[in-house]
């Protein structure tokens, strides 16, 4: 398979007129060439963070806030979730699936409730989907030998120094979320080790110092944030110090779209279109250790194809800020992955 138009090659995803040549799934070559296609080609995004058991229950709970929304085991969304049979939930689950590869992503990192059946449920809603998940089972270090790692609540509402220990002897990934609410779970958060924060909206300097030195990636959900009305994380002080991903989180309260997130980042917080992008793709990718969100030779072929020519791309002086501030579910033309038909 060829793909031809611009390219957005590489980490700094400079354009560049060509082909990407696709064999087995893998990118085989990037070839910078003359050619005649307004096609823009970039990596297809990795959402960082999701939770999309709660897909069943959009736009539930306005105004509530964020424990009553969400906290273990009693918020709405677990309340929810237990009420739900299997049969809706896995619907939910594959709708939205089925959303985020319409929109460009190739890959998320899912913090996914409900032990091993809850494992089971999004596995059945996988099924057939070209879109790779990176599954943290929850709850249970059952849940954890059952996905692909584990994906604790916060350091408030558990120790969780034993499924830290049997997620480490197992190689599996361990993430948690710190610092949504306020800084007093962020220390203990950071005192597991884990593979990547999630949130940090009240990180003081103490914490960053600390990210810095730990060199722990983190993942923000700033759409999230604004939605609950916790803060909104220091962007640029985090990325002063350490990867950072982007994601959406919740499906009850945000569509898993990558663009509006992007396009969120983007205007709200001090930083490039080409930061934003890297959040969005191969920061992601190495959140959750896949090996793609670049487009270069040797990667997985997960690639998104814009059409350079819609309304909102034509025209546009500065390609990437263009695609990162303005594209949507519009100009998608192609989604490639492993595996599609």
């Amino acid at each position: 398979m060829e793909l031809t138009g611009t390219i957005l090659q590489g980490e700094s995803f400079e354009p560049v007129e060509g082909r990407v040549v696709v064999e087995d799934g893998e990118i085989a070559a990037v070839e910078e060439t003359a050619v005649d296609s307004d096609d823009v080609i970039l990596p297809a995004f990795v959402n960082a963070h999701t939770h999309i058991g709660d897909s069943i229950a959009k736009e539930a709970g306005g105004g509530l806030t964020l424990e009553e929304l969400v906290a273990p085991p009693d918020g709405l969304k677990h309340r929810l979730l237990r009420q739900a049979d299997r049969e809706e939930l896995v619907e939910g689950m594959a709708r939205s699936i089925d959303f985020m590869e319409s929109t460009g992503t190739g890959a998320f990192v899912e913090f996914r409730e409900g032990g091993v059946e809850g494992v089971e449920i999004i596995e059945d809603a996988l099924a057939g989907s070209p879109v790779e998940a990176v599954v943290l089972g929850r709850e249970t270090i059952e849940a954890m030998e059952a996905s692909d790692g584990f994906g604790a609540s916060g350091a408030n509402d558990a120790d969780f120094a034993r499924e830290r220990s049997a997620t480490a002897e197992a190689g599996k990934i361990f993430g948690i979320h710190a610092g949504e609410v306020d800084a007093s779970d962020i220390n203990p958060a950071l005192d597991l080790d884990p593979d990547f924060l999630v949130h940090m909206v009240h990180a003081e300097d103490l914490h960053l110092d600390r990210v810095a030195d730990s060199e722990t990636p983190v993942v923000v959900c700033p759409r999230s944030n604004a939605v609950t009305d916790v803060g909104l994380p220091p962007l640029s002080d985090l990325q002063e110090r350490t990867t950072v991903a982007l994601g959406t989180d919740n499906v009850m309260t945000n569509s898993p779209s990558m663009f509006r997130e992007m396009a969120f980042a983007a205007k709200l917080f001090d930083v490039t279109a080409e930061e934003v992008l890297r959040m969005a793709t191969i920061n992601g990718a190495s959140v959750g250790d896949l090996n793609c969100g670049v487009v270069e030779a040797g990667r997985e072929a997960r690639l998104l194809v814009l059409d350079g020519d819609s309304d909102n791309l034509a025209g546009a002086q500065d390609l990437v800020r263009a695609v990162v501030r303005r594209a949507g579910a519009s100009d998608v033309k192609r989604v490639v992955l492993p595996g599609k038909a």
